[in-house]
């Protein structure tokens, strides 16, 4: 694989992903209601189901994969109702001090499944490396050092997209201090992940 191949899937990732969709909406939601820290585990966890479905293409999975059409349906609901839950939590966190007021404290390892979920309950995610992967390189032809390039330029042009939206987010939850500033952003956040959450459930 060429570098101006790998340079062109990585431009054409990074267009895709810089894009406000289902998962970076929810990023965002979480990084004004949590902060910074909650919010990158979350982000790794969208990062990893991308990998996932760049290595099911890989790997020709993606017609099986589509076939297993209520798998992707279980996974979905299951990412809707974590982020509905985490709207409720962040919305009940109620007044606290101001140097206390992240959010509600979850494990990393919950938002990065939350992150993780969101993504793999996504079909349409796939079918963006179904319809870009095969176009630039060929699959009977790919080597393990081009797979590995794949998943490295992945990884980087997605941390590259998503680190800023949720360091812009927690920046601007930082900007509000007061008790009731914060709960009212919350409260924002919060309306925002349920109305994802509800989006993510509804949508075919």
């Amino acid at each position: 694989m060429t570098i101006a191949t790998l340079l062109t899937y990585s431009l054409a990732l990074f267009v895709a992903a810089i894009i406000p969709g289902p998962g970076i909406t929810a990023l965002v939601a979480r990084a004004m209601g949590a902060g910074f820290t909650d919010s990158l585990a979350m982000a790794f966890g969208l990062i990893l189901g991308d990998m996932v479905f760049l290595t099911a293409v890989v790997l020709g999975l993606s017609v099986v994969a589509q076939t297993f059409g209520a798998l992707f349906m279980v996974i979905k609901y299951l990412g809707a109702a974590y982020l509905a839950y985490v709207a409720y939590k962040i919305w009940t966190a109620g007044l606290v001090k101001a140097e206390m007021a992240a959010g509600p404290k979850r494990s990393p390892i919950h938002s990065f499944l939350a992150g993780l979920f969101v993504t793999l309950g996504n079909p349409k995610a796939m079918l963006f490396y179904v319809a870009l992967v095969p176009t630039l390189v060929s699959l009977d032809t790919l080597t393990v050092t081009d797979y590995l390039q794949l998943l490295a330029a992945t990884f980087v042009v997605l941390v590259l997209v998503t680190v800023p939206y949720i360091a812009l987010a927690s920046r601007a939850r930082e900007l509000f201090r007061h008790p009731e500033q914060l709960r009212g952003l919350n409260r924002v956040a919060a309306t925002f992940l349920m109305g994802t959450a509800g989006y993510i459930a509804l949508r075919a």
